[in-house]
């Protein structure tokens, strides 16, 4: 099952620090992880609410994954809103599980960059430039 999730900057550097094949574990505050089945929807939270948030870094990312359908199908499809509006609800206790059975690595498929980002985005990877050349090195050494 190919699956979305909008992250800032903040979020993005923990899953470059896990090779591209993790994401981090939640926080006391955040009893459940949701990743969302469209691009669609990912985009509109990454690009509406990422950019204004300084928790975000002020900028929005869109990572895109694949997930094992089997393990996928214990999470029923959750409708929060419009019919877009798709995700599933993985506790966070389940993280370490859910992180083993991502295939292959987690990709940034767009980034969205608010006025008061300090950086640049690199169009090509959608990767902050600063940060590529640090994140090349990981994703090597793992």
């Amino acid at each position: 099952m190919t699956l979305y999730r909008p992250v800032g900057l903040k979020e993005l550097e923990l899953i470059a620090q896990s090779g591209f094949k993790a994401f981090p574990p939640r926080l006391p505050i955040q009893p459940i992880f949701y990743p969302v089945l469209n691009f669609e929807y990912a985009a509109h939270i990454a690009r509406e609410w990422n950019p204004k948030d300084p928790v975000s870094g002020f900028v929005g990312f869109v990572t895109k994954f694949e997930i094992d359908d089997e393990y996928a199908a214990k999470f029923p499809v959750q409708v929060v809103g419009g019919r877009v509006h798709e995700e599933l609800w993985v506790p966070s206790e389940e993280m370490d599980e859910f992180n083993s059975h991502i295939v292959g690595k987690i990709v940034v498929e767009a980034a969205y960059v608010g006025e008061k980002f300090g950086g640049e985005i690199d169009p090509q990877t959608n990767l902050p430039i600063e940060r590529q050349i640090k994140w090349a090195k990981e994703l090597k050494s793992s």
